[in-house]
């Protein structure tokens, strides 16, 4: 191989060594405050979205961003396109078997979602950073966690979300999306059973 053909080889290379760097970058940015109290920023840009005393945002009906495509494997190896529940309220809960609040939240997760499921309200967890699946299944089976979660071990699915929207941006995060699959609230710290029910309780009432 000539000089000349091996120079666009290595420069292909390298731009794809600046791509994955890049990538893996914003990934840890968007996780530098995983398993933390969470923030009140709305990851930049303008926003339509107010942040409550209790430290939940939300946004107004006629100005919900659309949420992004959450579709793939789950941490049980079943395919999940979050898209198939739109007509529900779904609640989306970023979670990592690693995380203190995760697990401090888990229980209240599932008792409201065990008493919503048959309202129309839908959970679904975005597993992030558990190295295989093994853990992510002991944690749900701990806990007695009965809904889907996708499985995201590099946050692909979060850096989906775009900037200046009610976008996760800590471990854990919860979002509510309306019936038509927009945002509609978050919360960037672990929930109580009360103010998850809180959350849900407006959005699952619209019509």
């Amino acid at each position: 191989m000539s000089a000349a053909s091996r120079a666009p080889l290595r420069s292909n290379r390298a731009r794809r060594r600046a791509a994955l760097t890049t990538a893996g970058a914003a990934v840890a940015a968007l996780l530098m405050s995983a398993c933390s109290s969470g923030g009140t920023s709305g990851g930049g840009g303008d926003t339509n979205f107010v942040m409550g005393k209790d430290g939940i945002s939300t946004a107004k009906k006629g100005e919900r961003a659309q949420a992004p495509d959450l579709s793939g494997k789950t941490v049980d190896g079943q395919q999940l396109d979050v898209a198939d529940y739109k007509g529900k309220v779904v609640v989306l809960n970023v979670w990592g078997s690693w995380c203190a609040p995760c697990r401090a939240e888990a229980p209240n997760l599932e008792k409201v979602y065990s008493d919503l499921k048959s309202k129309g309200v839908q959970f679904v967890g975005i597993n992030t950073r558990d190295t295989s699946t093994q853990n992510a299944i002991a944690f749900e089976k701990s806990y007695g966690v009965t809904f889907p979660s996708l499985y995201d071990p590099t946050g692909k699915l979060m850096l989906r979300f775009k900037k200046g929207t009610l976008n996760p941006q800590a471990v854990p995060s919860t979002l509510v999306l309306d019936q038509e699959g927009r945002i509609a609230a978050r919360s960037l710290a672990a929930l109580s059973e009360d103010k998850l029910r809180k959350m849900i309780s407006p959005v699952l009432a619209e019509k």
